[in-house]
């Protein structure tokens, strides 16, 4: 695979108090104003991993004629993470782009959420807490409205991925405090597999040799999300592996790109509709 250089740093800029609580913004050529893809990394919701390894990404993106928002926020093994303060700093991260919009040429109303693995769980969540109720310590007044989210290897399932084997599945019990019998309300409040309909379109992106997120969760994830009237698609890339999806000289990028596309217009389009 072609080895990347590493991109150019985008602003970094902070939406909450916390050390953690920050994005870097970085903004395209020309005069905008530009929709927004905010990007959410994975690392199973540990401290271990940050938002450095979406930057290739994030940069593909801005280059494609998108402003991207590549948040960070507190996670397991960090104060105040896993439940309720990462899902709280996602939240807030994502509502922050109105505040950025009144110094920057963005778009508040055309924002898709683009998350990885864990990153792809909680994007589905972003467009699922609309539906939780106000007594819940993730409920969030008016949040953002999203044209859309594109999960890579997304987890939307919890309570399955927490009892299946593998590397990052007993990071479930740790991000929500117990296993599903455990805590049952709090896997309600933060698997979006349980907060059906979405109501915005959907694209799950999937390795079919992932060996991290089984194809199942983005299958099972929606067939039942289509039985709620949701626009949810799968698109399986065959030869493909968990980390391929994040690096934009893969097969893999094309898929991801259109995905974008799709749900946010490309940029010549929106040219075209200033001309």
């Amino acid at each position: 695979m072609v080895r990347l250089p590493a991109p150019v740093a985008g602003k970094r800029i902070s939406y909450g108090p916390d050390s953690l609580q920050v994005g870097e913004l970085r903004l395209p050529e020309g005069t905008g104003p530009f929709p927004v893809v905010v990007l959410l990394h994975g690392g199973c919701w540990l401290s271990e991993y940050n938002a450095a390894y979406m930057s290739h990404l994030s940069a593909a993106l801005t280059k494609a004629g998108y402003a991207t928002w590549n948040l960070e926020f507190r996670r397991v093994g960090n104060a105040g993470g896993g439940f309720p303060g990462t899902f709280q700093d996602v939240a807030q991260g994502t509502d922050y782009v109105r505040e950025l919009a009144k110094a920057y040429p963005l778009l508040p109303k055309k924002v898709v959420v683009l998350g990885h693995s864990a990153g792809g769980h909680l994007a589905l969540w972003l467009a699922a807490r609309r539906n939780l109720p106000r007594t819940s310590p993730l409920y969030s007044p008016k949040p953002l409205k999203l044209k859309g989210v594109v999960a890579l290897a997304g987890i939307p399932d919890l309570a399955a991925y927490s009892t299946a084997p593998g590397s990052c599945n007993k990071a479930v019990a740790q991000l929500l405090g117990g296993q599903p019998t455990e805590t049952p309300e709090r896997y309600a409040a933060g698997s979006p597999s349980q907060l059906l309909p979405l109501r915005v379109p959907v694209r799950l992106v999937q390795g079919a040799q992932d060996p991290i997120v089984p194809v199942s969760q983005a299958q099972n994830f929606a067939t039942l999300a289509q039985t709620k009237g949701d626009d949810t698609r799968v698109l399986l890339l065959p030869n493909t592996g968990h980390f391929d999806l994040v690096y934009p000289a893969s097969s893999a990028w094309p898929t991801i790109e259109k995905a974008v596309e799709d749900l946010l217009g490309s940029s010549r389009e929106r040219q075209q509709k200033r001309l």
